[in-house]
C-alpha cells in the first residue's frame, strides 16, 4: 500500500513540474514550441531516471496535450491544423517514450550492478568469517549466523548431509527438515515467493554434500549458489582442520608414550642387570633343593622380565622413528646360523631343514637386527608348533630382493587373524592362555624388516602349519643382470 502512495505522489510531481514547465514558457518567459519541447523531454528523461517509467510515461502524455494544447496553432484546442504538427508532436512523445525507457533501463543496470557488488562484497566478509573456523560444528553455527547478519535476512538453515546435523537461526521454522533433505538428495535448488524461502544443494567436488536454507532472501540465482559454494568450501577446510589437529594430537600422543616407555624400559634394565647377576652367582654355588628350584625360579623370570624390557624397548624405538639400522653387506646364511646358534637350547629336539641356495646374493641389512628378526620368528613357530615337529628356514631371490621363510607345521593361523598378527598386542584366540607373551614380537618385527625397506607376511591354513615370510633388499652389485 505504501508503494502504491509512492508511486501516485511521484506523479502528482511529474504532472506539476510539466505544468510549471508549461506555465513558465507561457505566462512569464515566451518560447516557441521547439524549446518548449525539449524542455519537456529533459524532465521526462530526469523523472525517468529519477523516479521509474510509469512516472514518465504519465508526464510524456500530459505533456505533448500541454504542448499541443499551448503552442501548437491552432492555440487554445487539442486540434492540429498542419500535418507537420502531427509529426512533430510524435516525434515528441517518441523521444520521450524512448528516452524514458532507456533511462529507466539505465537506472536498472544500476542497481543491479550496485546489488551484485553489494552481494560480492557480503561473499567476501562471509569467506573471512568462514576462515576463522577450524571445527566443523563450530563452523556450520559461524555459517547461520554470518548469513543473516551479512545478507540481513530473517532466517537460515544449514543441514549437513555428512553428519546429519541441522543449524537453524533462532525461532526459524518456515523451512521444515524433509525440504532440507529432499534438496540435498536430488541436488534440485527449491524457492516458495509466497513463504519467500528459498533452499538450495551443497556441493562440493560435484558430490552433494547438505543443503542451505534462506527465509526473506533477496539474494539473486547467482549470490545463492556462490554462497552455497563458499559454505561447503568452509565446511570441508574446518573438517580438514579438525581431522588434520585429531592425527597430530594422536602422534603427540603416540611419541610422548614412546618416549615414556622408553624411559621406564631404561630404568628397568639397570635392576633386572643387578638382580640376574646375583642370582646366577647363586645358583653356581651348592644349595639344597628348595633354595635352588626357587633361584631357578627367580632366574627365569628375570630372563622373562628382561625380554619384555626389551621388547617395549624396540617397540619405543620403532614408534618414535628412532630405529635406524647399520645396514651393510651380509650373507643370509651367516645371519641364520648365528641365530640357530644362539637359539640352541630352544631348538632341542627340533629337526631343523635349511633349504639355501649357494648361488643367493649378498643382503644389504643389519646383522643384529634382521637376526633378531629370525629369532621372532623361530620363537613363534617354537611356541606355536608340536615340541617334535620340524622346522623349516628357506631364502631365495625374488627380483631385487631375497625372501627369507621360517615354517612350521603347526595348528596354523585363521584367515580372519592373518591381517591381524602384526598389530601391537595382538594374540591368536586359541592361544592367549595357553602360550605367555607381550603381542609385541611380530610387531616389533614387522618395523625392522620396514625400517630395511622391506615387507613381511604370513600363508597359513588351519590344520597345514605357517609360513612367516620377510623380504629385505639384495647387494645390487651381486645381482645377476
Amino acid at each position: 500500500m505504501n508503494r502504491l502512495w509512492q508511486t501516485a505522489i511521484r506523479i502528482v510531481v511529474s504532472l506539476a513540474l510539466v505544468g510549471a514547465i508549461v506555465f513558465v514558457y507561457k505566462s512569464i518567459l515566451p518560447a516557441n514550441s521547439v524549446t518548449v519541447a525539449l524542455t519537456l523531454v529533459l524532465a521526462i528523461l530526469w523523472i525517468a531516471a529519477r523516479w521509474g517509467y510509469a512516472e514518465s510515461i504519465v508526464a510524456s502524455v500530459v505533456g505533448m496535450l500541454g504542448l499541443d494544447y499551448f503552442f501548437i496553432p491552432p492555440v487554445g484546442q487539442l486540434t492540429i491544423s498542419d500535418p507537420e504538427n502531427w509529426a512533430a508532436l510524435a516525434a515528441f512523445l517518441v523521444t520521450a517514450v524512448t528516452a524514458s525507457e532507456l533511462s529507466v533501463r539505465a537506472r536498472r543496470r544500476e542497481a543491479e550492478s550496485i546489488a551484485r557488488r553489494q552481494e560480492v562484497e557480503r561473499l567476501y566478509a562471509l569467506g573471512q568469517t568462514l576462515l576463522l573456523s577450524s571445527n566443523v560444528h563450530t563452523a556450520a553455527r559461524d555459517i547461520v549466523n554470518s548469513i543473516i547478519r551479512t545478507f540481513e535476512i530473517s532466517g537460515a538453515v544449514l543441514f549437513n548431509q555428512v553428519t546429519g546435523e541441522f543449524y537453524r537461526s533462532e525461532g526459524h521454522t518456515k523451512i521444515s527438515d524433509d525440504q532440507l533433505r529432499r534438496v540435498a538428495e536430488t541436488g534440485e535448488p527449491v524457492t516458495d515467493s509466497g513463504l519467500q524461502t528459498s533452499i538450495v544443494p551443497i556441493r562440493l567436488g560435484g558430490q552433494t554434500t547438505g543443503s542451505l536454507g534462506f527465509v526473506g532472501s533477496t539474494l539473486s540465482s547467482a549470490a545463492r549458489n556462490a554462497l552455497a559454494h563458499l559454505v561447503a568450501i568452509g565446511i570441508e577446510r574446518a573438517r580438514t582442520i579438525e581431522e588434520t589437529n585429531q592425527a597430530e594430537a594422536a602422534r603427540q600422543s603416540e611419541v610422548l608414550k614412546a618416549t615414556l616407555l622408553d624411559a621406564l624400559a631404561h630404568d628397568l634394565k639397570t635392576p633386572l642387570t643387578s638382580i640376574k647377576g646375583a642370582v646366577t652367582h647363586l645358583l653356581a654355588k651348592p644349595r639344597e633343593a628348595e633354595e635352588l628350584e626357587l633361584l631357578t625360579i627367580a632366574n627365569e623370570e628375570a630372563d622373562r622380565l628382561n625380554r619384555l624390557v626389551v621388547e617395549v624397548l624396540e617397540m619405543a624405538r620403532i614408534e618414535a622413528s628412532k630405529l635406524h639400522p647399520d645396514r651393510a653387506r651380509h650373507h643370509i646364511a651367516d645371519i641364520i646360523q648365528a641365530t640357530l646358534k644362539a637359539q640352541e637350547e630352544a631348538l632341542q629336539g627340533r629337526t631343523i631343514q635349511l633349504r639355501l641356495p649357494d648361488s643367493l646374493p649378498a643382503a644389504e641389512v643389519d646383522f643384529e637386527f634382521i637376526g633378531q628378526v629370525l629369532k621372532q620368528l623361530l620363537d613363534n613357530a617354537i611356541n606355536y608348533s608340536p615340541p617334535n615337529a620340524p622346522l623349516t628356514i628357506s631364502a631365495h631371490l625374488e627380483g631385487e630382493r631375497i625372501v627369507v621363510t621360517v615354517a612350521d607345521e603347526g595348528k596354523g593361523i585363521p584367515v580372519d587373524e592373518q591381517s591381524k598378527i602384526f598389530d601391537k598386542y595382538y594374540r591368536g584366540r586359541a592361544w592367549r592362555e595357553k602360550v605367555l607373551g607381550t603381542g609385541l614380537g611380530l610387531s616389533i618385527a614387522k618395523g625392522i624388516v620396514e625400517a630395511h625397506g622391506g615387507k613381511i607376511w604370513v600363508t597359513s591354513a588351519p590344520g597345514k602349519g605357517s609360513m612367516f615370510s620377510f623380504a629385505v633388499p639384495a647387494v645390487k652389485s651381486e645381482l645377476v643382470l
